[in-house]
């Protein structure tokens, strides 16, 4: 075999070597045309408007609708009781799920005024958040945080009184340490925490 078969052979030998690499490691590979890249303030609204498309629609077309027929009811103690979980227990119940998924996200309800102590503001950011929600409920209040040495982007949304079983239940419950809420007030906020490389 002639030297220039032998060159052409080893590098026919090396382009299929790289395609083998590329194919199995498509992250070394040249960047995808069709790929988009995000604001991190877009993707936390995706994901807030997924969340709160979810309760709403459990609990108008689940929880009002099945207990309006009689034919289970949701409350506190779902788990004992065999019933539905309330709506805010759907959504920390979620949260919980997507955590477990181990991509960094993590969501949960918050509020000046837990019934659920667990529900309280867990940090400074969280606190001013709760504040900037409650004067400014048409945004979110978004920032950068470091928790545990791994840094996140926080936003935290409005999570507004919007149908009157949930103003009935934390009017109503024993444990609410504010009783007055109307349509549309802003009772907490949900927290969304996504994990980000600085």
């Amino acid at each position: 075999m002639t030297s220039s078969k032998k060159l052409l052979w080893g590098i026919l030998f090396l382009l299929c070597g790289l395609g083998i690499v590329h194919l199995l490691h498509p992250s070394s590979a040249a960047p995808d045309v069709n790929s988009v890249s995000l604001p991190i303030e877009i993707v936390a609204d995706y994901v807030h408007a997924v969340i709160e498309a979810d309760r709403d629609v459990y609990t108008r077309h689940v929880v009002e609708r099945m207990q309006a027929k009689g034919v289970i009811v949701a409350s506190e103690n779902w788990e004992q009781k065999n019933t539905l979980p309330l709506p805010a227990q759907f959504l920390m119940e979620s949260g919980r799920t997507m955590a477990k998924k181990g991509l960094g996200i993590q969501y949960r309800l918050i509020s000046l005024w837990p019934i659920n102590k667990r529900n309280v503001a867990a940090s400074e950011f969280e606190k001013t958040g709760l504040g900037a929600v409650l004067t400014h409920p048409t945004k979110p209040h978004t920032g950068f945080v470091k928790e545990g040495g791994a840094n996140y982007f926080q936003a935290v949304y409005p999570d507004l009184a919007v149908t009157q079983a949930c103003i009935g239940c934390h009017n109503a419950h024993q444990d609410s340490p504010k009783r007055d809420f109307k349509i549309n007030d802003v009772m907490g906020a949900i927290v969304i925490s996504i994990p980000v490389k600085q």
